[in-house]
């Protein structure tokens, strides 16, 4: 297992290849901006529980979704064509991080993995115009969201949240088409879940996902705070 030393000029990680069978990479080290966007770049991803040391992952195979194959169900088009819901981008990062970090049933104990260091150092990356948020309103209360680092032609989702049904799937939706509108390769959707099956996720090797993550990486990063292109979602 490689250790990574806090605090350190060197933020190399090992070659994702070494990475154990569950895809279990490095320990240790710090949630600097700087090293952060240096896991990014090489395909790696920051990944604890409260109280454990911070754990890096590059996980074989790697669930990406293709913007252009999002897939959006019949009941998902239904609620985009009601317009239940206002959807921003990057009025409220903070909120957001903060709503995913809210315990869930799911996890044992209720707990969460998005610790109050997480949350300040994604802030900080949000700041730097690389982290951004979606978020959906109800009657002008927060009820939904995600928010994800971007770079280059990649976009790197890291957690939703969801406080009316549907929410969380707007917010998705309607960051997916105004990605593949911009042009983005692929959305790093990280480990498999149904939910993100559903919208069109897939797997693809770890070997495919770095080529196409250099590939991505050749691209300008679109940097400041974001915001909709008029009618990006066409239900």
């Amino acid at each position: 297992m490689f250790i990574l030393q806090p605090g350190t000029a060197d933020l190399r990680f090992p070659p994702v290849e070494l990475a154990s069978p569950e895809g279990l990479l490095a320990v240790g080290g710090d949630l600097r901006a700087e090293r952060l966007l240096e896991a990014y770049r090489h395909g790696i991803f920051p990944w604890f529980n409260p109280g454990q040391p911070i754990l890096w992952w590059s996980p074989d195979p790697r669930v990406v979704l293709f913007p252009a194959k999002l897939h959006v169900s019949h009941s998902l088009r239904k609620t985009l064509r009601q317009k239940r819901f206002e959807v921003t981008l990057d009025s409220a990062f903070r909120d957001v991080i903060q709503g995913c970090a809210h315990p869930r049933r799911k996890y044992p104990g209720g707990g969460t993995w998005i610790t109050p260091e997480m949350i300040e150092a994604y802030c900080v990356l949000h700041e730097r115009g690389l982290a951004h948020s979606v978020e959906t309103w109800r009657e002008g209360k927060l009820v939904g969201g995600l928010y994800g680092v971007a770079l280059g032609n990649a976009f790197f989702g890291e957690s939703m949240f969801s406080q009316k049904a549907d929410a969380s799937k707007v917010a998705f939706a309607h960051l997916v088409r105004q990605l593949d509108d911009w042009g983005y390769d692929f959305i790093d959707c990280q480990l498999p879940s149904n939910h993100l099956f559903k919208l069109g996720a897939e797997e693809i090797r770890r070997r495919d996902f770095m080529s196409r993550l250099e590939a991505a990486l050749q691209r300008p990063n679109r940097l400041g705070r974001w915001c909709f292109d008029t009618d990006v979602v066409k239900p």
